[in-house]
């Protein structure tokens, strides 16, 4: 077994298992009640999406969207242009990703003094978008991202944080509107 990979005991994650990519389309109704709704409950919606006010009374301004990939592509056009003070707002929203009681204490090990380490470099929260990942890839790849992106200079990091925001507001923003909630691994 690889010196990376942890053993494998059934019934223990390392970290949480995303949902699997789903085809669920929008229903109708939920893209007109979101396209209907006065603009503050809008804004709301958005900013439990992505922390950005800006982002959220621009994407709520440019109302009726006639299908979710008009949305989203709106939504990733707004998240490209957030200046660095709406960058910041967003990732001062951010968490860490909550891990399942039965993760294994050296996974929490790993993780925590990694975020520690980014976090003290770049004075916020990683976040990356594991969307998709089997459970088994996803520690594997927030590890070797946190690793990676800790040698990016604050410019660098900048731009790959903002990516990883725009992608974290999109899978949240389909899944408001799909009715999946909030994914456990997407952090």
């Amino acid at each position: 077994m690889p010196a990376h990979r942890l053993p494998d005991f059934p019934g223990r994650v390392a970290i949480p298992v995303p949902a699997q990519t789903r085809a669920t389309p929008v229903a109708a109704s939920s893209l007109a009640r979101f396209n209907a709704a006065p603009a503050d409950e809008a804004v709301g919606t958005l900013l439990s999406c992505l922390n950005s006010r800006h982002w959220a009374h621009r994407l709520a301004s440019h109302r009726p969207y006639p299908d979710l990939p008009s949305l989203l592509a709106a939504a990733d056009e707004a998240a490209y242009d957030l200046p660095p003070g709406d960058l910041a707002e967003a990732l001062a929203a951010e968490t860490l990703p909550a891990l399942p009681e039965d993760t294994y204490a050296a996974a929490h090990t790993a993780l925590s003094a990694a975020y520690t380490a980014y976090e003290a470099r770049f004075g916020h929260a990683f976040v990356i978008c594991v969307e998709g990942m089997a459970a088994h890839e996803a520690l594997d790849h927030v590890l070797t991202g946190i690793r990676s992106r800790l040698a990016n200079d604050p410019d660098e990091e900048r731009l790959a944080a903002a990516d990883e925001l725009r992608r974290l507001a999109r899978t949240r923003l389909t899944d408001t509107l799909t009715g999946a909630g909030e994914r456990a691994g997407d952090h």
